[in-house]
């Protein structure tokens, strides 16, 4: 008997399972079969903030756990709302890959030697945000689609997928662990470092949800999907999911985190940007206790932070 795991069609998401897939059913010796799921932001078109944010991506495989048509759902972490989902559990986050935002442009160009007024496609309001603030003279150009789809926005990017060539943007910025996942790193011509743009909470990060009754009941599937869990990425994303979640934002908020160990501690940096990246709050802090609590506490402190600088006042949240 094998189990079923639930995956989004696209390359990259198919991709991901697979590796995680493979992975599992290697340490349990059992067959995993992929049962492909369209979601509801696989149908729905316009920009991702007006569709309900990242959990239309999540909802629909996660049902399909739920009511037991698969046994488990391979995400991309930073897809899953900061709510816990009654009935689930993130039974494993395997070990992340590359967290940063890539740029990808023609000519091999880099950020400082875009033109002025070059046309750079992202969906990311936090993207947006953050490259309006270092390049105000750039225009943003909302953009959705799979990975190939937008490549192809860019002139010279076209073979990458199968999608058709539309050639309207002078770079797009896509996550650099997607790129990495499809192999398609020779895409990227410039790595932006997070000192400069902070990544999305979870980014590059992985997670296996599987029903709450087989944690709890420490089935074999269970067993078998704990042990691709990797504590030091788990801990990282608790921080960085905690920020996201006392500031009460969404895909919509311009919002990045990213936390990392450095030596004994767990440091954790934060960024707050006003739409047009004309006003930009960033924040850090670190801890030495090393525990899902500790790394949960470490995010609402530096959110807590931001609200008292002013991120309140600055994007509209609730305090």
């Amino acid at each position: 008997m094998g189990y079923t795991v639930g995956t989004r069609g696209s390359a990259l998401a198919l991709t991901q399972t697979g590796m995680v897939a493979d992975a599992i059913g290697r340490i349990c010796n059992q067959n995993i079969e992929r049962v492909t799921v369209k979601t509801e932001g696989d149908i729905l078109t316009g920009p991702l903030s007006q569709m309900g944010g990242t959990g239309v991506f999540a909802a629909t495989l996660r049902q399909r756990v739920l009511d037991g048509s698969v046994d488990m759902a391979v995400h991309s972490l930073k897809d899953l709302p900061t709510q816990p989902c009654p009935g689930l559990n993130i039974a494993a986050i395997p070990e992340r890959e590359d967290p940063r935002d890539a740029l990808c442009a023609r000519d091999g160009l880099t950020l400082e030697t875009l033109p002025e007024g070059a046309n750079v496609g992202t969906g990311s309001p936090r993207r947006a945000a953050q490259i309006k603030a270092l390049r105000p003279d750039i225009n943003i150009v909302d953009i959705r689609g799979n990975v190939g789809t937008r490549l192809a926005r860019v002139p010279g990017l076209e073979h990458y997928g199968n999608a058709e060539a539309v050639g309207d943007c002078d770079a797009v910025i896509l996550a650099a662990a997607g790129l990495h996942r499809l192999g398609y790193e020779s895409a990227i011509s410039e790595y932006l470092d997070v000192s400069r743009v902070l990544p999305a909470p979870g980014q590059g990060a992985l997670a296996v949800e599987i029903r709450e009754q087989d944690v709890h009941n420490n089935t074999e599937l269970a067993q078998a999907v704990a042990t691709v869990d990797h504590l030091p990425t788990r801990y990282a994303v608790i921080a960085e999911r905690a920020v996201l979640r006392r500031l009460e934002a969404g895909c919509a908020s311009p919002i990045g985190t990213y936390a990392r160990y450095e030596q004994d501690q767990l440091i954790l940096d934060a960024v707050v940007a006003s739409v047009d990246g004309s006003q930009v709050l960033r924040h850090h802090a670190a801890t030495v206790l090393l525990s899902q609590e500790s790394a949960e506490q470490l995010g609402i402190q530096v959110a807590e932070d931001l609200l008292q600088m002013g991120a309140d006042r600055l994007n509209g949240l609730n305090s």
